[in-house]
């Protein structure tokens, strides 16, 4: 069994990614902390009772520190847990100092248990591909070891959505600061409407903009669509 700490300052969201962890098979959950220090203070218990946590559900919005200030801490105080990150910080230069950090995943709030149990199936399998002592057999298996942990392009999106139309979309809002209706985002990308709004509304599903009536004309008043700000 794989032992994992939840670190979660939200109670409600740490009781649901502990109950996440119990109903995945292979998976343990070894306790649930709400802060820097608590955790800290639980993986150095498991690690003195001989049983180390092995990975690590990570929030990067603590109550005493940043999550990745205390990614570093534990790999100076010789903690080895893997750590996926579990976190709503969508700013890319966070991203890249989690990878600098360790982390071996990143998963985007809001997220249901089917991608949670996903993510830890695929940490089971690159575990499983590495358990074995001795050298790899040659790339492959490297390969094959790292791949466990991505995950395919076409669940990153609903279908019927491609990334890089949902980038146009993004970078033309992002640089509206009235926003745009999905009739002016159609004309600015070249899109139809209803291939605009489908593309607007998963932006504001995946809380990156924001929507609102927008009055001022006879008839039904038009959605308006804006970059949130800060994202």
């Amino acid at each position: 069994m794989i032992s994992v700490l939840v670190v979660e300052d939200d109670p409600v969201a740490a009781a649901a990614h502990t109950l996440y962890v119990g109903r995945t098979p292979g998976f343990e959950a070894a306790g649930t902390a709400h802060s820097c220090a608590e955790a800290l203070r639980l993986l150095d218990r498991a690690r003195a009772a001989g049983r180390p946590v092995e990975l690590i559900l990570l929030d990067l919005h603590l109550p005493d520190g940043h999550g990745l200030q205390l990614c570093r801490t534990l790999r100076a105080a010789g903690h080895a847990a893997d750590i996926i990150a579990v976190t709503s910080a969508r700013e890319l230069a966070t991203v890249r100092q989690a990878v600098s950090a360790g982390v071996v995943q990143y998963l985007l709030k809001p997220f249901g248990a089917a991608a949670l149990h996903d993510r830890l199936d695929r940490y089971a399998r690159y575990r499983s591909t590495l358990g074995r002592t001795g050298d790899a057999t040659g790339q492959d298996e490297v390969d094959q070891a790292f791949a466990a942990l991505r995950t395919p392009d076409r669940t990153a999106l609903p279908k019927g959505l491609s990334a890089a139309t949902l980038d146009t979309l993004a970078t033309v809002l992002r640089t509206a600061p009235d926003g745009l209706s999905a009739t002016a985002a159609a004309t600015a990308t070249g899109v139809s409407r209803i291939t605009a709004r489908r593309y607007l509304e998963h932006l504001v599903t995946t809380g990156l903009a924001d929507r609102e009536p927008q009055y001022g004309q006879v008839g039904r008043p038009e959605l308006n669509y804006r970059w949130r700000t800060g994202r």
